[in-house]
């Protein structure tokens, strides 16, 4: 059974990303999204690394509310309420060096009022490099 409000296309989401300069410059991607997570990418690459050549602790901490604040969005009825991150956090357990960041949101509670994802990103050979929860407020649309 879908999580989801409205059933997404991964097609609609990529275009809203080209949108967002933040999801262009380090080339965020939304690769797959299941009954009850969406999974994305982002190159361990120039664009993502920190000085000593591995990716950045924020690039993870922004893959990663980039998921789950989409996710969240998709699980309401975006004419009655909005979603906003009200905190997020990360353990960062291995750095990545080369190839792709590969990351999976998925729900830990969906409230009336608040969310909790849990984002677990792993490098090419699927180890755990970073593990990110997400808390996102649910507010009602004021007209």
């Amino acid at each position: 059974m879908s999580i989801w409000f409205e059933t997404p296309k991964l097609e609609d989401l990529n275009l809203l990303m080209e949108n967002i300069q933040i999801h262009r410059s380090l080339g965020l991607e939304i690769t797959e999204i299941g009954d009850d997570f969406i999974r994305g990418t982002m190159p361990a690459d120039e664009r993502t690394f920190q000085p000593f050549g591995v990716v950045h602790g924020g690039a993870n901490v922004v893959l990663a509310e980039t998921l789950g604040s989409i996710a969240g969005y998709l699980c309401v009825d975006k004419n009655k309420f909005q979603v906003f991150g009200q905190e997020v956090s990360a353990s960062h357990i291995r750095s990545i060096s080369t190839g792709i960041v590969t990351a999976t949101a998925r729900a830990v509670h969906l409230g009336s009022r608040s969310q909790i994802w849990e984002i677990h990103m792993h490098n090419d050979l699927g180890k755990l490099s970073c593990l990110s929860k997400l808390t996102m407020a649910v507010v009602p649309i004021r007209r």
